[in-house]
């Protein structure tokens, strides 16, 4: 697999060895290559295999498949087949991180009145309360319900955002009644000291 050259000097003779150019450092040469493989061993084709895809993965992960990747020439070791993870869009669920949030809209009455929804969570679905007087911007959590860390290290939580629903269009019989609500008491803005702003929801958010 090797090729000696003997140069001489006026120091003497020095040697050099490299790798040989017809058997590249293999010691041995093909004098009769196949047609289909070119004598490399090899042949170019594709193989459909079913691999685990670990709960919790991420976008951009890779995944590592120990000898099914391409064939060594020349009954060479096999690679690993390298698979890249892409997310497919939820229909109704983002992802963020190991949290996952959702968007649950309610009518003006629910809101004032209370409910209870159910809302997708990525093994099924769950019921929560809403309670009266929620307002618009809320985020209830539900612990738990969210993603699996890849390494076992626990699961995220389903974040859930109340959006109250404002009709675009009403009826005559419905703008007289909104008129009349409108005017109560209760129905006028005040937020009082224990409603939370927009950013003490970011922060609970958050945490």
């Amino acid at each position: 697999g090797q090729v000696v050259q003997v140069t001489n000097t006026f120091l003497g003779q020095m040697q050099t060895a490299s790798t040989c150019p017809g058997c590249h450092g293999e010691g041995r040469t093909i004098t009769e290559k196949c047609p289909e493989c070119a004598g490399q061993g090899v042949m170019r084709g594709e193989d459909v295999i079913t691999i685990k895809i670990p709960a919790g993965v991420e976008e951009g992960m890779q995944l590592s498949v120990s000898g099914k990747g391409n064939a060594g020439a020349r009954s060479g070791i096999p690679g690993d087949l390298l698979v890249l993870i892409e997310e497919k869009p939820h229909p109704d669920l983002i992802r963020d991180g190991h949290n996952v949030l959702y968007e649950q809209y309610i009518s003006i009455s629910d809101a004032a009145l209370g409910t209870t929804v159910e809302v997708p969570t990525i093994d099924a679905r769950a019921r929560i309360k809403i309670h009266p007087g929620t307002q618009a911007g809320k985020v209830m959590r539900l612990k738990g319900k969210g993603l699996p860390d890849v390494n076992a290290y626990g699961r995220g939580d389903l974040l859930v955002t109340i959006n109250v629903w404002i009709p675009k269009e009403l009826t005559k019989e419905e703008k007289t009644i909104m008129e009349k609500l409108g005017s109560a008491e209760n129905f006028k803005p005040n937020p009082g000291s224990k409603d939370k702003g927009f950013f003490d929801r970011m922060k609970e958010y958050f945490q």
